[in-house]
């Protein structure tokens, strides 16, 4: 009989070495910040970051937050202006997440940043974090390691209770030392409040209200909408379409032959932008179920095709 509880292996190079190896593979494994415990995948590899999605269930699409361990780092993704370099000097390491111009050759998967031209970027402080960021050489990303719509976890044990085997390894290094996930700015604006207080920021910061457009991770998904007209539910291509297929419904492009969610998620924004630069004048995807990642497939299909 299987196993119904994941594997936890207390904080040392052990755990990290083997959560490196998990990364490598295109895994997710859950590990402590200083905000709270985060489900990390390899922000360059579109299927990984599915997975995390697939993990924490029926989410809807969200940017994420991509940790890296220094500003040099952050650097080779995104694009610092003068404000953006000095919050990073004063809060990095730490709970500050910026959201910044994404670098065309950053090499992070289109799924990280829900499709925005923006990504948000944040350096840790944590032991456990900064380890695995350095053993795995990849910048990773890591929403919170819980079950969608749940209470964030602080310790291994929220995260054994919400995800159980849905995570493959958890670190555990006790409680996380803020326990609120971290502020985010973009621009001299508060995208979410977090642990650095606007008192904190060396300018006047701007508060983003919730029916404003949404930019970041802790809003509203905002999905990427192709120039052309799309078609949802299709079987099969209208003249001048170009049609996105999935399981057996076959087209110019497939989400997934084989029917696969996971699959799917990661390779939507890629065969949206695909369809948009073909020589098609229009765009039709085949239907996708509801079920599991199906629901958010779906959500960010419907934004893309509303107009």
């Amino acid at each position: 009989m299987a196993d119904p509880n994941p594997r936890v292996l207390p904080y040392g190079m052990a755990a990290i070495d083997e959560a490196a190896r998990r990364i490598t593979r295109g895994e997710c494994v859950a590990v402590p910040t200083e905000t709270v415990y985060g489900l990390a995948a390899d922000a360059g590899d579109a299927a990984a970051v599915a997975g995390i999605y697939a993990a924490k269930g029926r989410p809807a699409f969200n940017p994420l937050i991509v940790h890296v361990p220094d500003l040099a780092a952050a650097e080779r993704i995104a694009m610092f202006d003068a404000d953006a370099r000095e919050l990073a000097a004063r809060f990095w390491p730490g709970p500050l997440t910026l959201v910044l111009p994404l670098r065309d050759d950053a090499g992070i998967a289109s799924l990280v940043t829900a499709g925005l031209p923006t990504i948000a970027l944040r350096v840790p402080r944590h032991r456990a974090m900064q380890a695995l960021l350095a053993a795995s050489g990849r910048p990773l990303a890591a929403p919170s390691a819980n079950a969608s719509n749940g209470i964030s976890p602080t310790r291994a044990a929220h995260v054994a209770a919400s995800l159980g085997t849905r995570v493959p390894l958890i670190i555990d290094d006790g409680p996380c030392k803020s326990g609120l996930e971290s502020t985010i700015v973009a621009g001299r604006t508060i995208l979410r409040p977090g642990p650095i207080a606007a008192a904190d920021l060396p300018f006047a910061a701007a508060r983003r209200h919730g029916d404003a457009a949404i930019t970041a991770p802790g809003q509203l998904a905002t999905h990427y909408a192709p120039a052309k007209p799309l078609r949802l539910n299709a079987r099969e291509a209208r003249p001048d379409e170009w049609l996105i297929g999935y399981d057996s419904i076959i087209g110019d492009d497939t989400l997934s032959a084989a029917g696969d969610p996971v699959e799917a998620a990661a390779r939507l924004f890629d065969a949206l932008h695909r369809a948009d630069a073909s020589a098609r004048a229009r765009i039709a995807v085949a239907p996708v179920p509801m079920e599991g990642l199906g629901e958010a497939i779906n959500d960010r299909l419907a934004r893309a095709a509303h107009r």
